[in-house]
C-alpha cells in the first residue's frame, strides 16, 4: 500500500495501528475517531510524534457548544415558564465515546457560559438509540411533566425516539418543549424545518472525505503535513 485512510473501530487500538504502520513506512490518515491523549485531549503522540500520520474529524466539542447555542438563540432562551432557569433532560450516547461526553459536557457549558443558568433534571445513557432514548424522554416526562423545557440528544437516533415520547405525553416542540440532536438525519432535518424538532447540527462527512484524500494525496506527494485537520460542524435550524 502506497498511503492508508483509517476509521478506527477502536480507538485503544490506535498505538499498535500506528506503530505498524510507521515502522512500514506509509503515510497514514486517520478519521473520524479520534485517538485521545493522557490528558483526555487531542494531543495524541502517537500522531504528534510521526510526522506522516495526521487526523482528520470534527471536534465533538463545537457539537455539543451548537446545540446550546441553539437553545441559548430561542426567544426565550429555552425558559419556557420563566423561572429564569433551563430544566432540561439529558439523553448521552455511549458514555466511553469521547463525541458522547463532551457533546454532553459542552451543550450545557454554552448555556452557562452565555450567563444563563441551568437545571438537570435527569441523565441517562440511551446508548445511541431509538428506541432507548424513547423509553429515556417517555420515563423523563412521566417523572418530571411541565417542567421539562429542554432535552438534548448526543445523536438524531435517539431524537427521533425522544420526539415520539413528546408527541406520545401531549407535548408540542417549539411551544411547551424543545429538542434537540446531532446529525442532522434527513429525517430530523425535515423535521427541523417543520418545527417538531428545535435543532440539529451536521457531522459535516464529505468535508471529511474529502479532506481525507486531500491531505493523502500531499503525503503521496511527499509533502509536508500537518497533524490535525479541523472540519467544522454546521449548525441546522429553522
Amino acid at each position: 500500500m502506497d498511503v492508508i485512510i483509517l476509521n478506527l473501530v477502536q480507538t485503544s487500538s490506535a498505538d499498535a495501528v500506528i506503530d505498524k504502520v510507521v515502522a512500514a513506512g506509509i503515510p497514514l490518515v486517520l478519521i473520524n475517531r479520534e485517538p485521545l491523549g493522557d490528558n483526555g485531549d487531542e494531543s495524541y503522540k502517537g500522531i504528534l510524534d510521526n510526522a506522516t500520520v495526521c487526523y482528520i474529524g470534527a471536534d465533538a466539542r463545537q457539537s455539543g457548544t451548537y446545540q446550546g447555542e441553539i437553545v441559548a438563540e430561542l426567544p426565550d432562551h429555552g425558559d419556557i415558564n420563566g423561572d429564569g432557569e433551563i430544566a432540561y433532560v439529558m439523553i448521552e450516547g455511549d458514555p466511553e465515546n469521547v463525541d458522547a461526553q463532551y457533546r454532553t459536557e459542552y451543550s450545557i457549558k454554552a448555556l452557562t457560559d452565555a450567563g444563563y443558568k441551568v437545571k438537570e433534571l435527569d441523565d441517562q445513557v440511551g446508548n445511541w438509540a431509538q428506541a432507548k432514548g424513547q423509553e429515556i424522554a417517555a420515563n423523563a416526562l412521566t417523572q418530571f411533566g411541565n417542567d421539562v423545557e429542554v432535552i438534548f440528544c448526543n445523536n438524531d437516533a435517539m431524537a427521533l425516539g425522544a420526539a415520539a415520547a413528546i408527541t406520545a405525553a401531549g407535548r408540542t416542540v417549539g411551544k411547551d418543549i424543545y429538542l434537540l440532536g446531532v446529525d442532522a438525519l434527513e429525517e430530523c432535518v425535515q423535521m427541523v424545518n417543520e418545527g417538531t424538532m428545535t435543532g440539529t447540527v451536521l457531522n459535516d462527512h464529505v468535508g471529511q472525505s474529502h479532506t481525507a484524500v486531500d491531505v493523502a494525496i500531499k503525503a503521496l506527494n511527499g509533502e509536508p503535513i500537518e497533524n490535525y485537520y479541523w472540519v467544522d460542524y454546521v449548525k441546522v435550524t429553522k
